[in-house]
């Protein structure tokens, strides 16, 4: 890809971002709505299982130890 036309689509993208905050605006149709909630969805599950990876991790090397 030409780096003129990532340039160039990139300042498309962010004219566009910022024409919808001054309309106030964001959410032009459905699909807008339904892309950020599926968005935010997925982050708000990658973050539980984290913190669920961090609880087991915590609690078990120190259940291991006790055990032993």
């Amino acid at each position: 890809m030409d780096q003129r036309s990532l340039e160039e689509e990139f300042k498309d993208q962010f004219t566009d971002v910022v024409s919808r905050l001054q309309s106030k605006q964001l959410f032009q149709s459905d699909w807008d709505i339904a892309s950020f909630a599926v968005f935010f969805i997925f982050i708000g599950m990658v973050l539980l299982l984290v913190v669920l990876v961090l609880i087991r991790c915590c609690c078990c090397c120190c259940c291991d130890e006790q055990v032993m």
